[in-house]
């Protein structure tokens, strides 16, 4: 039944809360903390966590792993850091008080377990006996709710919300029935929505694996697969065409040109933050005089960034920008003569950033210098056999990235659907 034939049957009052709209006249409206207690998680850590025993959930935990409820954790302690932490039980709702963004504080799920589980610090537990937990796990995670978390959240860097923000957070509450119906009804239509979702990630995840090996193999082998090939040297690359070369990254490309070169004015810094699979999508523009200190490689157009810090991230990015752009010192800036976009296609094939990755240092931050990642090799081609095979790519590389944003878009899309979907249900406009 539509959303329009459901209402037409049913008689709505205004729900006296702000954004929320109308609900169906029988249903009641309650604060938090008028039907129950708020407790803090405590006492366990990341250090804490062991491969078997007691069941236990991180603040995290609840960003990462859950969706609206939660059976079974995957987190474990031991019997000992149990006898100091604080217990959850079958229908509470665990809110995850620290978070990196305003939009996402407080995210919620419902512990379903039937065994006695344990909170670690920064999860905000409500426990209550009158509604049904999952039916209130979906109410809390409707746009009024995140938006109502985001708007009581403190900090900026880390963002925190506290149980005395959430106390006065209101609900629209049916009858338990209608809740119960609610709540397999969603259940039901979410678990659907996943599925779907599953499958598209599935299908994007083959198409980089699908990208990613026909780099691989046209800027080792070539494009003819006649071509006769012979021994590169490198134990790493294995063969390649006869008629090519092997180069060091130093001796075919200048890496980092114009160092203590004078930083414009006003310019678009690029951080390690800024660039994802290639494509810039986040742009800062800063003064000279509050630029960080890693602002230093002034680029022009045909430049290559290659991310020096986490490497095997892949975030590189070939810039062909106008205006005042500066980049950090995460990134080692390539200019070559040679055709730009075969060096940075061969700068993405895996052989060699697994040997960028064993070359640096550091866990946390594993980098490699500028000067290591100069003196590795690089099979080359003739320049004209480079823009045949950078075109090539080019080609083919377009086509799997249409369908991947597609796919993408198709994702978002039914994402937004099930957040109208869950808002829309819980606020009693939808017959179930």
């Amino acid at each position: 039944m539509t959303i329009s034939k459901a209402n037409a049957m049913k008689t709505f009052k205004d729900s006296s809360i702000k954004y929320l709209g109308k609900i169906p006249k029988h249903w009641k409206v309650k604060r938090l903390v008028n039907f129950g207690i708020f407790l803090k998680g405590g006492n366990i850590s990341r250090q804490d966590l062991i491969e078997n025993g007691e069941s236990a959930i991180l603040y995290g935990d609840i960003y990462m792993k859950y969706e609206i409820s939660a059976r079974f954790l995957d987190s474990k302690i031991s019997k000992n850091t149990s006898l100091n932490a604080i217990p959850i039980y079958k229908g509470d709702i665990l809110f995850a008080g620290s978070g990196e963004t305003k939009e996402d504080i407080g995210k919620n799920i419902v512990y379903l377990g039937d065994e006695i589980a344990f909170a670690g610090g920064d999860v905000i537990i409500f426990r209550q006996k009158e509604n049904n937990a999952l039916f209130l796990s979906y109410a809390l995670n409707t746009k009024y709710a995140k938006f109502y978390k985001s708007i009581e959240s403190k900090g900026e860097i880390i963002v925190h919300i506290y149980a005395s923000n959430l106390r006065g957070l209101k609900i629209p509450l049916p009858p338990l029935k209608e809740q119960k119906e609610i709540a397999e009804f969603l259940d039901k239509k979410c678990e659907k929505i996943s599925n779907f979702i599953d499958k598209k990630q599935k299908l994007i995840t083959l198409l980089e694996e699908k990208k990613q090996a026909l780099i691989n193999e046209v800027v080792t082998k070539g494009l003819d697969s006649k071509t006769e090939l012979k021994d590169s040297g490198i134990k790493y690359l294995g063969k390649i065409p006869k008629h090519w070369e092997v180069r060091k990254i130093k001796h075919i490309c200048n890496i980092n040109p114009q160092t203590n070169t004078k930083l414009p004015n006003r310019f678009v810094y690029i951080d390690l933050e800024s660039v994802k699979s290639g494509y810039l999508f986040k742009k800062q523009i800063i003064n000279r005089d509050n630029a960080p200190s890693r602002a230093q490689r002034i680029l022009q157009k045909q430049d290559i960034l290659f991310q020096l810090v986490r490497p095997y991230q892949k975030n590189n990015y070939l810039f062909d920008k106008s205006g005042d752009y500066v980049a950090s010192t995460g990134y080692a800036q390539l200019r070559t003569s040679k055709n730009v976009k075969f060096i940075y296609y061969a700068l993405l094939e895996d052989s060699l950033v697994q040997r960028v990755v064993l070359k640096s240092t550091g866990s946390n931050y594993p980098a490699i210098t500028s000067s290591d990642f100069g003196d590795l090799k690089i099979p080359l081609p003739p320049l004209k056999e480079q823009e045949q095979i950078a075109e090539f790519l080019d080609s083919k590389i377009a086509k799997i990235d249409t369908i991947i944003e597609k796919t993408k878009k198709q994702i978002e899309l039914i994402k937004e659907y099930k957040t109208t979907l869950i808002s829309q249900a819980v606020c009693g406009r939808i017959m179930v």
